[in-house]
């Protein structure tokens, strides 16, 4: 399929119809979207999120993928800080390496997590679970999620609310490819930049 064929199959047209046809659902699978790849990282947080807001429109798309994305962190945390305390995660905890990360991230909890939660593409998943697993207070680590997920996906959002402008105008793919690698880059930075903090 060539880009003629593509974009005429993708016209406004049939993209409006699209939208309008999940947009009819309501609020709850944009919210459904971002909670569930809380539980399953390989999900694209990326796309979902550019998706719902297309279909909603900037700022219910990212009012409603930031309330899902909020919920699955803090309940993948919950269940992990209550996990924690049963015996038969004793071993979990014991482990060399998870406990030199639960130690890291109680002495540097806030401003990790709300870094690791900038950037969409850094293991943001694995950070709620050993957060859940450290002693960090459950105030830090939603006032940090609250926060750093409101600006990865605000960012994501505005690039993705406008879809139409894309296909009229291919040229901007290519901005929002370099956008996204640009973000790739800095969250592994600063995964690299926390690892050496926490080596040190």
């Amino acid at each position: 399929m060539n880009w003629t064929e593509l974009k005429a199959y993708f016209s406004e047209e049939n993209l409006l119809a699209l939208l309008a046809k999940y947009e009819s659902f309501g609020p709850l699978p944009g919210i459904f979207m971002t909670f569930i790849e809380s539980f399953f990282p390989p999900l694209p947080l990326v796309a979902i999120v550019a998706g719902n807001a297309a279909a909603y429109g900037l700022w219910l798309g990212f009012l409603y993928s930031w309330i899902g994305a909020c919920l699955g962190a803090v309940l993948v945390f919950s269940i992990c800080r209550k996990l924690g305390q049963h015996r038969f995660l004793n071993f979990l905890t014991r482990h060399p390496k998870v406990n030199e990360a639960m130690n890291w991230m109680n002495r540097h909890g806030f401003s990790a997590i709300f870094l690791f939660s900038c950037f969409p593409f850094t293991p943001s998943s694995l950070v709620n679970v050993v957060a859940g697993l450290s002693n960090i207070p459950i105030s830090h680590f939603v006032s940090a999620i609250m926060l750093g997920k409101a600006i990865m996906i605000f960012v994501v959002a505005f690039i993705g609310h406008d879809v139409m402008s894309f296909i009229d105008h291919p040229w901007k793919l290519l901005l929002v490819a370099l956008a996204i690698f640009g973000l790739w880059l800095i969250g592994k930075k600063v995964e690299a930049r926390l690892t050496t903090i926490k080596e040190g």
